[in-house]
């Protein structure tokens, strides 16, 4: 497939897959990241890399000026739902407002297809499992911001007729994740703590039930949604239909790690109880099957764990509201 694709935060962690996926594809890549979740390392060689942020607006002129994009893969965003309760100054600006630059470049530009990764944050406390056609109802600012850039899509292709493809992922594991940031990927914080020698951190009482999906079986969708028109301006839950509690999870983590489970209970925070969605549509317009097994992926990326070592995590450090923060994200 000859075409010219940006994708945002490709030096991050599903970025990075989507890329890989797309070189494998034939199309010519820019990656565009600003290294603040990411690392240059994740990019494919076979990728052109920009390092710069979606929020310098002459910078996305420049490139969509150079490059001519077919096709724009929008992935850069930080991705912390509790946090950003506590950052909303920053989760507006980099989730929305970024967006919005991206947006505006595309419709000038003729771009073909806008392909946006929004989270199944936008649904908050809806029953279950949660389907597209309902109404979002976002328990927090990051969910929010990408049910904004939801909407922000389906007036665009109306009014200039940018077609989009969203999906809505939803606790995405595997190589290439930040394991060193602790406000999110709870695989990742737990597969840090055990290399650590320290017990696996979990808020509330480990009941809160969650579908994890491999990457895998994400990015090799998402890639190739270009490819099915029919899918053009809708909406996809993305990720594997298999739940379990956290405290369920916590001990298969450490069934892969080799260790003997070794849970600290916190005070519960402010997040949705159960979440998990349906993935009926994508199987019937992509042809999608459910691939890798848990236990599988976690072996993949408990491998690839210990295999890149330890990585500290850091305070971060704009912190915007400090009322009703966990104690344990003060430290």
């Amino acid at each position: 497939m000859d075409a010219s694709i940006l994708v945002t935060g490709g030096a991050g962690f599903i970025g990075s897959h989507v890329v890989d996926e797309l070189i494998d594809m034939g199309c010519r890549v820019v990656v565009l990241d600003d290294l603040s979740g990411g690392f240059r390392e994740n990019v494919n060689e076979r990728a052109q890399f920009v390092e710069g942020s979606i929020n310098d607006e002459r910078l996305i002129k420049a490139l969509f000026e150079q490059h001519q994009f077919d096709y724009v893969f929008h992935l850069a965003a930080y991705a912390a739902e509790g946090l950003s309760h506590f950052i909303k100054r920053f989760n507006y600006d980099n989730n929305l407002m970024g967006s919005i630059n991206l947006i505006n470049a595309s419709i000038n530009h003729d771009v073909k297809c806008f392909v946006f990764t929004s989270s199944i944050a936008v649904y908050g406390k809806n029953q279950l499992p949660m389907t597209e056609d309902m109404v979002p109802s976002p328990e927090d600012s990051y969910g929010i911001a990408k049910v904004a850039v939801e909407q922000e899509l389906k007036v665009c292709q109306e009014m200039f007729g940018l077609n989009y493809l969203i999906f809505r992922p939803h606790n995405v594991y595997g190589e290439r994740q930040n394991i060193g940031d602790k406000y999110r990927n709870v695989i990742g914080i737990f597969m840090n703590q055990i290399m650590q020698g320290k017990p696996l951190t979990v808020f509330g009482d480990g009941k809160q039930t969650r579908a994890f999906s491999y990457i895998k079986d994400v990015s090799r969708i998402m890639a190739r949604s270009i490819r099915v028109p029919a899918a053009y301006n809708d909406v996809f839950n993305v990720g594997t239909d298999a739940v379990c509690t956290v405290t369920e999870l916590a001990q298969k983590v450490c069934e892969v790690m080799g260790v003997k489970p070794d849970i600290r209970y916190l005070d519960e925070r402010n997040e949705v109880k159960h979440a998990y969605s349906s993935h009926e549509k994508i199987r019937r317009i992509f042809g999608a099957e459910q691939g890798y097994a848990l236990e599988d992926g976690l072996r993949r990326m408990a491998a690839w764990s210990k295999g890149v070592g330890i990585r500290q995590s850091k305070r971060f450090e704009n912190i915007e509201v400090l009322k009703n923060m966990p104690k344990s994200w003060l430290e």
